[in-house]
């Protein structure tokens, strides 16, 4: 038992940030003390070979690799379970039969080892989230068009909408709780990172310039539409993620969608903001934001490597700093690094800095990051 809540302890500490700079432990003379491999690799054969192995490496998914690990950011994460920084009852108990000296030289040990050589990926070539949305707004393009500026009257353009939005959007109409179309039918067959996938394709599109509707008056409407840019941006074009862009939008569509929420549309928000309007109203704020010209929501193309970019940083072999030490990432495993990356999403797990940055992504995209580091070979 001890041998495996041990390795719990060491698969816990693998992937964060702290936001807090780490002294190197001295010895009593002042001078920074050294570790004993061969100790650390005694206690590693005796408590952690079952999920760690002797080479270091995950002996299943979720568990992660911890060879060649910054010895850094090892130590750091074992000491912050045994002064309590950390939150697991079990966790900590068994870090207090563990010496600070023991801590130093299980870290020294792990760091010590060579990589874990990575698994290929089948096929030998990454699917990201645009190119598999890409792939799936095929079965869109009846209704809205290629490129999701749809030509149809009544259609709503999907090009350049927000991507949470969009997967919001999704789940209405697959419970009812918008007007469907026997073409919403298709949206049953696609799992939850397929619907992301699509979001983001879409959401990378570039809306097109349209004329004034026959019906409306965009002047009229520009004083009408004050009471909506609070939410929905100046113009029409939305800055987050989770409310439409209205610039652009097909006016007919966008005048049905709005008189929706006097009935069937469920936003209270929404219902008290037109409570005085008139259909003309409606109509005219419709045609104001038909012609306001939008852009795309996101950059989905390279939105993986941009993101790589940021990550490399600090989570690269050469980006080494002891003092805010933070795990090197390539080589990782994939399903651990996918639980990890959502732990500090859903604000399980504690670094303000990793919360921050990936509050805004869906599993679609931290699948997708996970398994590009995870394909990349350990340094």
């Amino acid at each position: 038992m001890n041998r495996l809540i041990l390795a719990v302890v060491l698969s816990m500490t693998l992937i964060g940030c702290t936001d807090k700079e780490v002294s190197p432990a001295k010895t009593t003379t002042g001078k920074p003390a050294t570790a004993d491999i061969q100790a650390g690799k005694a206690i590693a054969e005796r408590d952690c070979k079952e999920c760690h192995g002797l080479n270091g490496g995950g002996a299943a998914p979720a568990i992660p690799h911890l060879a060649a690990q910054r010895e850094s950011y090892l130590l750091a994460s074992l000491k912050a379970y045994k002064e309590n920084k950390r939150t697991h009852a079990a966790l900590r108990d068994m870090m207090g039969h563990l010496s600070e000296a023991d801590l130093r030289n299980l870290a020294a040990h792990y760091a010590s080892l060579p990589p874990v050589a990575n698994i290929p990926i089948k096929n030998g070539q990454l699917v990201f989230p645009y190119e598999r949305g890409k792939a799936l707004a095929a079965a869109c393009t009846q209704c809205h068009d290629e490129d999701g500026n749809s030509k149809i009257p009544g259609i709503p353009s999907l090009a350049g909408q927000q991507p949470l939005y969009f997967v919001a959007a999704i789940q209405e109409y697959l419970h009812a709780e918008r007007k469907t179309a026997p073409m919403h039918a298709k949206l049953r067959r696609l799992d939850k990172l397929e619907r992301e996938s699509v979001a983001l394709y879409f959401a990378s599109q570039t809306p097109a310039q349209r004329a004034a509707p026959a019906v409306g008056d965009p002047a009229a409407g520009q004083p009408l539409s004050a009471v909506c840019g609070g939410c929905h941006g100046p113009q029409g074009v939305s800055t987050d993620a989770t409310t439409p862009s209205l610039a652009g939008q097909d006016a007919r569509y966008l005048a049905d969608a709005i008189k929706a929420y006097r009935k069937t549309r469920k936003h209270e928000g929404m219902r008290h903001s037109i409570a005085d309007l008139s259909d003309r109203d409606i109509e005219n704020i419709a045609a104001f934001y038909t012609v306001q010209k939008s852009r795309p929501a996101e950059k989905g193309q390279t939105f993986i490597q941009d993101l790589a970019e940021k990550c490399n940083r600090c989570h690269s072999a050469d980006a080494d700093n002891p003092a805010m030490p933070v795990p090197k990432i390539s080589g990782q495993d994939k399903d651990y690094l996918i639980m990890a990356l959502r732990a500090y999403r859903d604000d399980r797990r504690e670094s303000s800095m990793m919360h921050r940055m990936s509050l805004p992504y869906s599993d679609s995209i931290i699948e997708s990051i996970a398994a590009l580091y995870a394909s990349q070979p350990a340094k």
